[in-house]
């Protein structure tokens, strides 16, 4: 696709991982865009990263590709879209805590004036603009996707839904809302499912620029493999009983291909023990063990089916003569998930088998602590486990082959992007005062070269708290059931990623110092006290 854009000042690279730079004749087209969020996924749940699960495409994407080690996301769904599609971390967007309207700057519930999303910056710098999937950032109209900067649109509003029709799964809510444009969609209960479907949508996006001069932007962002477990027949019986060697069997084996494929270094990463919810496989009974094979099995089902629409897509974009012209982004928006909602009072019961139209299940802290190998929690933490996403990116003539163990922050797309396409980032947008981006470019990553990130990076979620600065990170988790925040935790990440050693004790002035820089930021972005949200929740309530 032609662009009357500047030329953008990046090189051809070849694809040898040792290869240098190689300057070519630079072109004349500006690169689409695709960006391709996982959910709920964690750190070696793809082949690439150490997994069982067949995942051919992504794996080729990174095998011609970049590998980022060491890149994080927002540890939720909502917080961490919130920062991909803004470069502002979550507060300043307005996702503080989650789509609630808690009545505090920061906390609208929306995307709120003081952001421009991707589709609004990259829109005013020539592109079309289109996102398939789950939107999670604000429902009520006037807040959608169309209202954001996207031309067209297709999927899920809300954060779950089961994949194959479209029905309440807490007992307090409504169905889960899907839009097709402006309209409200309801799925053919037989034909549909929602991998398949947000994957033919923005297909029939691409198919529709094929005779365009503009480049363009998709935003595709998968429900898969986020609960309710739900996939088609054929891709669950690919995997079913390869799973009853058992979660401490398979974290050994990920453990091991991680450091094969160079992913770890196993001189400083240790496999973290086994979470203190999860219980040891050879205790269950056989009927247990078939029931945690089966949702495994339905997992992996998900995971695979995902990569099989990537594949789909890259297809398409190879027939329409564009796949070299596009740079293709995958990562995830938060670590595994231990949510347990099969038999929770305030979900919906469902009778059916796990994995089938009629079910609602999840696979819990004992699978959640597989797909987060080697690291400890889950998403809604900011332990490793919670932030850690697989990060690639690919294109032979914009992005080097290599692996790269530098740090990443979901609020580092925005400039990237910006970046690949030569456009600015507004300062005034519809008549409003618009942030500063947060991030830092990429592309010297793209390049092959070293960041020069002058900020630490932090997070906030629910009280769970952390700063990353050079090969420190401090990090403390809020403890819910006795409402108090635990001490703060001091790890090297030069030498203990998996955060087994605190030694805030022995370094007790640099953590003093994170700390001081943690709360300067939390003032600036405005975090409102974990105290203050529940009193506001309560009330609410």
């Amino acid at each position: 696709m032609k662009s009357t854009l500047p030329v953008i000042g990046l090189g051809v690279f070849s694809a040898g991982i040792n290869t240098p730079l190689v300057h070519a004749q630079k072109t004349n087209e500006h690169p689409n865009i695709i960006l391709i969020l996982a959910d709920d996924m964690g750190y070696s749940d793809i082949g690439c990263y150490g997994s069982e699960i067949s995942t051919p495409n992504i794996d080729k994407l990174s095998s011609e590709g970049l590998q980022m080690t060491q890149f994080y996301n927002a540890s939720r769904s909502c917080p961490s879209r919130a920062s991909l599609l803004t470069g502002l971390y979550q507060h300043e967007a307005g996702i503080g805590l989650m789509v609630d309207n808690m009545g505090y700057p920061g906390y609208e519930g929306y995307l709120n004036n003081r952001c421009v999303t991707l589709a609004e910056a990259l829109k005013a710098n020539g592109y079309h603009t289109y996102m398939s999937g789950k939107w999670h950032v604000g429902g009520d109209p006037n807040h959608r996707p169309k209202d954001r900067g996207f031309e067209h649109y297709f999927g899920l509003l809300d954060g779950a839904s089961n994949y194959f029709q479209l029905i309440p799964y807490r007992t307090n809510q409504a169905a889960p809302r899907m839009m097709d444009e402006d309209v409200p969609y309801f799925p053919k209960k037989d034909s549909f499912y929602m991998t398949n479907a947000i994957t033919d949508h923005a297909i029939k996006f691409i198919e529709n620029e094929k005779n365009q001069e503009t480049p363009f932007f998709l935003y595709l962002a998968y429900t898969a493999p986020h609960w309710p477990l739900n996939a088609l027949p054929e891709d669950i019986a690919k995997y079913r009983g390869k799973y009853l060697k058992g979660w401490d069997e398979l974290r050994k084996e990920r453990f091991k291909k991680m450091a094969s494929l160079g992913i770890i270094d196993t001189t400083v990463i240790k496999l973290s023990p086994r979470d203190e919810h999860s219980c040891s496989w050879d205790s269950l009974s056989e009927k247990d063990k078939d029931m945690w094979d089966l949702r495994m099995a339905v997992y992996a089902a998900m995971v695979d089916r995902m990569d099989q629409n990537i594949g789909k897509l890259l297809k398409k974009l190879e027939e329409t003569g564009e796949k070299e012209n596009t740079v293709i982004i995958f990562l995830s928006d938060n670590g595994g998930c231990h949510e347990k909602i099969k038999d929770y009072a305030n979900y919906v019961r469902m009778p059916g088998e796990t994995g089938s139209p009629e079910s609602l299940d999840s696979y819990e802290f004992n699978w959640a602590n597989l797909s987060n190998t080697p690291f400890r929690m889950f998403k809604h933490w900011v332990n490793e486990g919670g932030i850690s996403t697989p990060f690639i990116a690919w294109n032979p003539h914009y992005i080097k082959h290599e692996k790269d163990n530098q740090v990443g922050h979901i609020i580092d797309i925005m400039p990237t992007l910006l970046d690949l396409a030569q456009g600015k980032y507004p300062k005034n947008y519809n008549g409003n005062t618009i942030l500063p981006m947060e991030g830092t470019s990429l592309l010297p990553v793209f390049e092959g070269k070293k960041l020069k990130r002058k900020q630490p990076v932090f997070f906030e979620h629910m009280g769970n708290r952390a700063v990353r600065d050079g090969k420190w990170k401090l990090v403390s988790r809020y403890d819910e059931e006795n409402k108090r925040f635990l001490k703060w935790e001091l790890y090297d990440m030069e030498n203990d990623r998996s955060e087994l050693h605190d030694v805030s004790q022995k370094y007790s002035d640099i953590t003093i110092k994170l700390i001081l820089k943690y709360e300067d930021w939390a003032k600036r972005v405005g975090v409102v006290s974990k105290e203050t949200i529940d009193l506001k929740k309560s009330k609410n309530e």
